[in-house]
């Protein structure tokens, strides 16, 4: 087994394809423009101005912006999921009159536990010279021989 290994390195940088374009922001930009053909085929040119600056704006944001050194659409998924989340959590300690029902019916069916005998400690001696004999890997050996 060799001694060293090799510890990958920047495993959070993305691949770059085109000079400091990065293959997400590269398919985001994609897309956009693709919208913007699709509005340019199909609309008169004033709401074709405006659905393009709202496409590219848009595009542009989610494919550059980063947040805390994060990509803007892991920023925008976290924030979506924060406020359709309930901000207060409260913890009803009552139980549901099913799980009432529920423990009244599994104490009717426990049965009466067993109490068992301990088995009685080696005494101070005993366990010393047991010890001893595990530490040593078998090389004490005790005057009593009878353990």
């Amino acid at each position: 087994m060799p001694d060293k290994f090799i510890v990958p390195q920047f495993i959070d940088k993305e691949d770059q394809i085109l000079g400091p374009i990065t293959v997400r922001q590269f398919l985001i930009m994609l897309v956009s423009f693709f919208l913007v053909f699709i509005a340019f085929r199909l609309l008169a040119f004033i709401p074709f101005l405006f659905v393009t600056i709202l496409v590219i704006g848009i595009g542009g944001t989610f494919g550059f912006l980063k947040i805390n050194g994060q990509p803007f659409h892991v920023f925008f998924l976290n924030a979506l999921q924060t406020a359709l989340r309930p901000s207060l959590r409260n913890w009803d300690k009552r139980p549901t009159d099913a799980e009432l029902r529920a423990w009244i019916k599994r104490e009717d069916v426990i049965a009466p536990t067993v109490v068992s005998k301990q088995k009685p400690l080696p005494e101070n001696s005993k366990l010393r010279d047991l010890t001893l004999v595990v530490n040593t890997g078998g090389v004490y050996r005790p005057e009593d021989e009878n353990f």
